[in-house]
Formats: C-alpha cells, structure tokens, sequence
C-alpha cells in the first residue's frame, strides 16, 4: 500500500474542504481499502466521516430516510424499512456478510463494477486504465454484463442494495462545493460508452448525505430474488427486484429491477408496462421476463444469463404474487 494521510472530519463542512483540497471520503472502508491494497486505487489523501451526523433512519411524512452513514445492518433491521420496504432489508440482506453489513454504509452504493480483470494489475483494463483495451472481451467474462455493454467494457454493477432502489424510485441526496442537490437513485450510474472509467455522476468534492425512498403501497408485498454460484457472500449471477399491486385479479401498477446482468443497475421499464392491466398469472410473467432481455448483447461466456435472467424475473413475480 503506497503512503497515505488521513484526516478525520468533524463536520460537514471540514469534509467538504477536504475534498476539494483532493482528498477522497471514506466511511466503511469495504470497497476502498480493499482496492489500496491490491494497488488498484491510489489515493494519497483520505478524509474519515464517519463523526458526521448522517446514520439516521426515518421515516418523515410518507418517505424512508436513510442517512449515507447508516450500516447495512441497522437498516435491514430497522423496522419501518421492514415494515415499509422490507425488500431493501432483504437486498441487505443477500448482498454481504454480517462483518461486512455492520461495516458498510449505505454510501456503498459506490463500490466499483466488477470485472476480474479490474484487479489483475497486469491485464488490459480500460476501466482503470483508460484506452489501454478490455481483455474480457476474450478472456474471462461469464460474469459480466449483458446489459448496458459497450466495445471498451461489459462490466457489472454489483450492488444489490441499488437494484432495490431503483426498483423503489428512490432519491438521492447530495451536498458538495456548489451546493445541495437531489436525483433518482438510477440517475447515479453511467453506461460505459468510450469512458467506462467514468462510473458515477457525482461531481468533484460531493457527498451523499442521504437516500429518500418515496412511499409506494405495494412496496410493502415486494421481493428480491438473488441468484448466485453460491448460497452466501458471493455477487449475483442475476438477480430481481419485483414488486406489484393486484386488484380484482389485475395489476395495476408494477416495479421491477435487475442486476448481475447490466453494468449498472437495471430498471424494466418494458416489462413494467406490459405486466399493468394483465392478469396475475405465469402466463403473463413469462410475457413481461420476455421484454428483458430485448436488448442483450452477451458474449460467449456469458449467455446462459440471458435464459437466466428470464427465468429469475418470472421466479421473483411468482414470489410476489404469493405473498399477496
């Protein structure tokens, strides 16, 4: 690990300056660390915030509050995210071990896309080092994304946690040099394209302060469903997060997000469409899992995520439908 100074905040504003100066946040440590010891990451200065004031969760008005310090575990077991959006709590949940839920933030939203190549410093990488080429394409991909691919990078996001809120049309917070300002959770990630090193939309110098999760009735009833080589601590081959509501055997409205197959979370706007004012029933989650992989573009590695996927969507809406 190459030399690095760290300087602990006290308060919002001491963050802020200390990465407009160039230092880099860290609250839990899980991704960043990890990356500075294989060298992948390099930063040189490090600003420590966990002393602010940002681990609430609440519930104000009608909207879950949910402060960018809160650990993973507090809120999969807080009880108005179990009783309001238990499928955050279950995203949680499937998405790490105890250690590392009770190190996690919620900021964890940022940890990086993940591709074996990423962190084999000798291998071709256009994500960290951009223009030097992605040795996936030939190499090792079964992985990786089917969704959202590009020439330089397929890539997969690969939080599960994101999957859920962007199920849920939830809000980001953010506070930084110029100003506060707020956006659709699913806003936060960029498509490779030509700059696949460009992962996020947060300006230089800005914090997430919170996620706002807005209130959705049926959200109560919803379900993520994570499929993986296996049964703990492992990143999704596919997973779902599904939710509906049914009324006289009808869904009126529906919710469906996936990821392990998109380079970042993946929002099934088509398939939404097509699930409201169709019966509840397989027939019509076989119709609306068809519309998800419309765009697919796997390599050869990696195409058996395509049945997957399909059949993953189908299984989380059957979950759905049970519970109801």
């Amino acid at each position: 690990m190459i030399p690095f100074t760290l300087q602990k905040a006290g308060s919002e504003a001491e963050a802020l300056g200390a990465a407009a100066a160039g230092a880099r946040f860290i609250a839990g440590g899980t991704t960043l660390v990890d990356l500075m010891r294989e060298h992948v990451e390099q930063p040189t200065r490090l600003v420590d915030i966990n002393a602010l004031p940002l681990s609430h969760i609440r519930v104000e008005g009608d909207e879950l509050v949910i402060g960018a310090l809160a650990r993973m575990s507090d809120v999969a077991a807080h009880p108005d995210v179990c009783r309001l959006h238990p499928v955050i709590a279950e995203s949680l949940i499937e998405g790490a071990s105890p250690q590392l839920r009770n190190m996690a933030s919620i900021g964890n939203l940022l940890q990086r896309v993940r591709c074996p190549y990423f962190r084999m410093l000798d291998a071709d990488c256009n994500k960290r080092a951009p223009g030097s080429g992605c040795a996936a394409i030939d190499g090792l991909h079964a992985g990786n994304a089917i969704l959202g691919v590009s020439d330089h990078c397929s890539a997969t996001h690969p939080s599960d946690l994101a999957v859920a809120l962007v199920a849920l049309d939830a809000v980001v917070h953010v506070r930084g040099p110029h100003g506060a300002r707020s956006f659709p959770v699913e806003d936060l990630f960029r498509l490779p394209g030509t700059t696949p090193h460009l992962e996020h939309t947060l300006q230089a110098g800005e914090l997430i302060v919170e996620v706002r999760v807005p209130p959705l009735s049926f959200a109560r009833t919803a379900r993520y469903l994570k499929v993986r080589d296996r049964a703990s601590y492992e990143f999704a081959l596919v997973s779902a997060a599904a939710a509906f509501e049914v009324r006289d055997g009808v869904i009126q409205a529906a919710r469906l997000a996936c990821g392990g197959v998109g380079t970042r979370p993946w929002r099934m706007r088509a398939a939404e469409l097509l699930l409201q004012g169709s019966p509840a029933t397989r027939q019509s989650f076989e119709a609306a899992a068809l519309t998800t992989i419309a765009d697919a573009s796997p390599l050869p590695g990696n195409r058996y995520k395509v049945a997957l996927l399909q059949r993953t969507v189908i299984h989380a809406l059957e979950l759905v439908g049970e519970g109801k």
